[in-house]
């Protein structure tokens, strides 16, 4: 009787995966795999930030706060969003451009039991339905700003199908509402907000 054969790996992406546009790489991490330790999931909804966008936090030039975006793309950027939270975003394009995809969700797969303890809920869709909250449940503070995406404790693995993407404005931000730069993972449960 033939041993069949173990299923493939998938494909990790690293940091030369974030050397591309801005808006090229935010639609292409929906359905990829984030793990931080030994909590992850698949990504369901991101959004786009661009140097020339009066909404993203680079568009005033380089501060204390996000320096970060000013350096080589694949890195971390984490900042405290209204005194409370922490936001997590991947840094792209060229060093000096200064772009960045946020995370806005992702479907728990991993490390479910830790990631209720964080958020102190067990309901698996409050648990990573916002940016905030996926980085409480991650575990992600100051701490990891400025870490490469593809060394530990990160680990980011390309998806593995082919997968409906939808395309939206931005939320929760007073400039450039109008950009359609969030993408979400058509019909997740897991989204922070439904698209129209």
């Amino acid at each position: 009787m033939p041993r069949s054969k173990p299923a493939p790996k998938p494909k990790s992406l690293s940091r030369r995966f974030f050397d591309r546009p801005v808006l090229e790489v935010a639609p292409d991490l929906i359905g990829a795999t984030l793990t931080v330790g030994s909590c992850g999931g698949r990504i369901v909804e991101v959004e786009a930030y661009h140097h020339t966008d009066p909404a993203a936090h680079s568009y005033i030039g380089p501060t204390p706060r996000n320096a970060v975006m000013f350096g080589p793309p694949g890195v971390v950027y984490v900042y405290r969003s209204y005194g409370m939270h922490w936001c997590m975003n991947f840094v792209c394009e060229a060093e000096g451009s200064a772009s960045a995809v946020l995370l806005r969700a992702i479907e728990p797969t991993a490390g479910l039991a830790l990631m209720r303890r964080r958020r102190g809920v067990a309901e698996e869709r409050a648990l990573c339905s916002g940016p905030g909250k996926l980085c409480q449940a991650l575990g992600i503070s100051i701490a990891h700003n400025g870490m490469a995406i593809d060394a530990a404790p990160f680990a980011l693995a390309a998806r593995e199908d082919d997968v409906a993407v939808v395309r939206g404005t931005r939320i929760g931000i007073t400039k450039a509402v109008e950009k359609p730069w969030r993408f979400g993972l058509k019909g997740s449960a897991f989204l922070s907000k439904p698209f129209r």
